[in-house]
């Protein structure tokens, strides 16, 4: 009689510099979008897990803030969060974006694979760079001791499979961690937040997006096919309250348009958002409003 083989699950953390794809790579290993992305450095500003699961596996997946040096309260939660989403894991994976190798990724690189455990550099958007170019950059990582150097693309999938049967060979004999039909670990109030932030990171001008935050005052259910959701977007300074508005509500109708059609797809129902700019001085440095949006523990 054949003996069915043993379940295997671990945690595995995404590390590496801002806007190398660590969030698009977390939603194509889950299969599903639980993590926001965009173009633009510092998208992740929270710890979350995204889970993948088979008949006698699961892997949790742990994406992290992009590595770099805080200047702000709200900068130094994010490094934070970066150090626990290390904590208690079976695996590391380090990203790199090869379009743009600098100093940073190597340094990164090199803090990286001294850990005591099995660590994995990626080597992202592979799809964006010649053969000869990518063998030139695996050249300058392939001593560092790295478990193995996998190059892959995490928008379009490729080498991902390969990444995978990677990571269940070092996956330890463990529990189901988590239900089969869980894809994150975040509540519902928070992927509706991140979604508003998604749309705003999209939309507007570089001088912006760093400076907002979305606060969800309140989600209440109408009836089995309708929620009312009432957010806040906090803003620094009210030249950016203008913008975020735009000419006659434009843009906040744009953003709220988008935002909605997301959050309908994720709770399975229709809804009536409702979004409101406050002008919040400072807000990234005050330990008082980092709690309030959800980055600074209680």
């Amino acid at each position: 009689m054949n003996k069915e083989p043993a379940f295997r699950s671990g945690f595995i953390a995404i590390v590496g510099r801002p806007n190398v794809g660590k969030s698009t790579l977390l939603n194509a290993m889950v299969g599903e979008k639980v993590a926001i992305v965009s173009n633009r450095p510092q998208t992740t500003r929270n710890r979350l897990m995204g889970i993948c699961g088979g008949e006698n596996y699961q892997m949790v997946f742990v994406d992290t803030p992009g590595i770099h040096k805080p200047r702000t309260a709200l900068g130094n939660y994010m490094m934070q969060a970066v150090q626990e989403g290390m904590d208690g894991i079976d695996a590391l994976m380090v990203l790199v974006d090869v379009t743009a190798v600098g100093p940073q990724d190597r340094q990164i690189a090199e803090d990286m694979a001294k850990k005591k455990l099995s660590t994995f550099l990626l080597l992202n958007k592979i799809d964006l760079v010649q053969p000869q170019e990518l063998l030139r950059i695996i050249d300058i990582f392939k001593d560092m001791g790295y478990k193995a150097i996998l190059p892959i693309s995490a928008r379009t999938g490729e080498g991902l499979e390969t990444l995978k049967n990677e990571l269940l060979q070092v996956m330890p004999v463990g529990p189901k961690y988590f239900p089969d039909d869980m894809m994150t670990d975040q509540p519902e109030r928070l992927l509706c937040a991140e979604l508003v932030r998604e749309k705003a990171l999209l939309h507007l001008r570089d001088e912006v997006p760093h400076g907002i935050g979305i606060e969800i005052l309140g989600m209440e259910k109408k009836n089995n096919n309708l929620i009312e959701i009432h957010a806040d977007i906090y803003c620094e300074r009210d030249s950016h309250k203008s913008i975020i508005i735009g000419k006659r509500g434009s843009m906040i109708a744009l953003i709220g348009r988008e935002a909605r059609t997301d959050m309908e797809s994720l709770l399975g129902m229709r809804v009536n958002l409702q979004l409101f700019v406050k002008v919040r001085p400072g807000w990234r440095d005050s330990i008082a409003d980092l709690k309030t949006l959800g980055y600074e523990k209680n």
